[in-house]
C-alpha cells in the first residue's frame, strides 16, 4: 500500500486497516517460527505498511497534513506559520 493511498483514507479506515495488518503480522511471525511461511519477504512488506499507516496517523495528529475533505493546504514540515 502506498502512502498516497493511505492519505486518501479517513482516520477510522486507517485505524481499521492498521489493526488488521498488525494481526496479519503476528500471524506471519508465528508461521515463520513454525517453518510454515513460504515467502518470508511478506513480513517485510507488512511491517512497512504498518509503519506507513502509523506515520500518516502521526502526521494527522501533528497537523502536518489535512484530513480527507478539508480544503486548506497542508503546512510542510520546514515551513513556519506567521502569527
Amino acid at each position: 500500500m502506498k502512502s498516497s493511498e493511505i492519505r486518501q483514507m479517513t482516520r477510522a479506515e486507517i485505524e481499521e486497516q492498521l489493526a488488521g495488518s498488525e494481526g496479519e503480522l503476528a500471524n506471519l511471525q508465528l508461521q515463520l517460527a513454525t517453518h510454515q511461511l513460504e515467502n518470508p519477504l511478506v513480513i517485510r512488506q507488512v511491517r512497512r505498511d504498518v509503519a506507513r499507516m502509523k506515520t500518516v496517523l502521526r502526521e494527522q495528529e501533528l497537523g502536518l497534513m489535512n484530513l480527507p475533505g478539508e480544503s486548506e493546504t497542508a503546512t510542510s514540515v520546514g515551513e513556519q506559520k506567521e502569527n
